[in-house]
């Protein structure tokens, strides 16, 4: 898990102790690899208790855990630290060439995907693979743009055999929610998770005993709240909301990997689909 980019999603909503306590470690990650919890507290001028359980709160055994989570971080990725880097969107004005907004762009992008592979939980990922593998049917959902990956999800598991539908009618998606059952799966994908039709379709499949599967960003939401299995698409998208360009990134790694975690679970048969589905292809074309 990006220990980090949770602390920095949550922000704002830490009680004033513990956005302190968040705030020295986003400011110095690398000092924190050497930090004791007591010296920790000594230098933010709280109890050490105070310390560990901030650590404990995002999810880790104690603050040894948590010092070893963000080592662990440290060494997979270069952080990003300045704050225009945060917010690449901020820096493109109406002076900028296409070619200086397709460099922005560019590092917009590779910021999503960096982060959100970082955030990748791989147990809980290869648990998602094997359910939909499994499913007797896969129901996925969202709205807005999100409709977009859900579609694009959609075609990639019927490719490969996985019988899966979406529709982007809100109210046909509850319809088709209350159609499913416990060997059944429901994607949703939204990145807020505040999306009511979404979430509601969520809860109406979760009452029908079918597995919810969420896709939405690291920030505590009412979808990941349902969710059987959470993952993750990270991005900043406090700015330029309009076309979710660096959500959309991040949540299509998401939903290309399940695609080729599912073709590797059974690649001779998935790689005979994608060859006979291409065969067709090729058949209607000019």
């Amino acid at each position: 898990m990006a220990c980090l980019a949770v602390i920095a999603t949550n922000l704002a909503q830490f009680p004033p102790m513990e956005k302190k306590i968040a705030e020295y470690i986003l400011e110095n990650p690398k000092k924190i690899r050497e930090l004791s919890s007591q010296e920790l507290a000594t230098i933010l001028n709280i109890s050490q208790s105070g310390v560990v359980k901030f650590t404990q709160k995002l999810g880790f055994k104690g603050y040894t855990a948590f010092k070893l989570a963000i080592s662990e971080e440290l060494g997979r990725s270069e952080l990003v630290a300045s704050k225009s880097a945060l917010h690449l969107h901020n820096e493109i004005t109406g002076d900028d060439t296409l070619l200086e907004i397709a460099g922005k762009l560019l590092l917009e992008k590779q910021s999503a995907l960096r982060e959100t592979m970082n955030a990748l939980q791989p147990q809980i990922f290869e648990l998602v693979v094997e359910q939909i593998f499994n499913a007797k049917k896969v129901h996925i959902t969202g709205v807005g743009g999100s409709a977009l990956i859900a579609k694009d999800l959609t075609y990639k598991l019927l490719k490969i055999g996985i019988p899966a539908f979406s529709e982007m009618d809100s109210h046909v998606q509850l319809t088709i929610a209350q159609t499913l059952g416990p060997d059944d799966v429901q994607i949703a994908v939204s990145y807020s998770g505040m999306r009511r039709e979404v979430v509601l379709a969520a809860e109406v499949a979760k009452k029908q005993g079918a597995k919810l599967v969420t896709i939405t960003s690291l920030k505590s939401n009412p979808l990941k709240n349902l969710a059987d299995y959470a993952l993750y698409s990270v991005a900043d998208e406090s700015q330029w909301r309009s076309s979710s360009i660096s959500s959309r990134t991040a949540q299509n790694a998401i939903t290309d990997l399940l695609f080729m975690g599912l073709v590797q679970h059974n690649q001779e048969h998935a790689n005979l689909l994608i060859q006979q589905s291409r065969e067709l292809v090729n058949k209607i074309s000019l």
